[in-house]
């Protein structure tokens, strides 16, 4: 069974992810990465280029090709698991794990980072994070507390799976 984590970006999603792999001797996935590598360009340019229908497509599979892993840890974009086509694909395979992080704690970690476009403005991404938290609330199979140290969120996820 994988282990999906997913929350807003800047949640800890890849760092934890890291962590709990490692914790657990599992294989880390990261889906943003996956569709990176399998397209060969960044996010960014897939959706500049061809825009975001065709990158929650990509993400659809690349959420149906997990569901067929086996004992992964699994970091979801940000918007993933705001489709009800991903969460019902990737439960398949697995238990989610929402990492839910206070916006506030959020904003200290990404701080003046030019590699989020979503945050130069940082009131839409407010109101994104609120759009988005009943979403994954209602994909969560568990909620951890996101505001604490990667190493803290990882142990304790890792002590639900064991």
């Amino acid at each position: 069974m994988n282990i999906i984590l997913c929350g807003f970006m800047g949640s800890g999603k890849t760092t934890v992810g890291q962590e709990l792999a490692k914790i657990m001797g599992r294989k880390f996935i990261d889906t943003d990465e996956l569709i990176e590598r399998e397209q060969g360009v960044a996010i960014k340019a897939i959706f500049t280029v061809h825009g975001e229908e065709h990158f929650r497509n990509l993400e659809f599979e690349c959420c149906k090709n997990i569901s067929n892993m086996k004992n992964c840890v699994v970091s979801t974009g940000g918007g993933a698991l705001t489709f009800q086509r991903n969460v019902d694909a990737l439960k398949q395979g697995g238990k989610i794990v929402f990492l839910d992080a206070d916006f506030d704690v959020i904003c200290q970690r990404i701080g003046n980072s030019k590699t989020r476009p979503l945050f130069q403005d940082r009131e839409k991404a407010r109101q994104l994070y609120d759009e988005r938290k009943s979403k994954y609330l209602s994909a969560a199979d568990y909620v951890i507390d996101g505001n604490m140290s990667a190493r803290k969120t990882a142990i304790e996820i890792a002590d639900i799976f064991r």
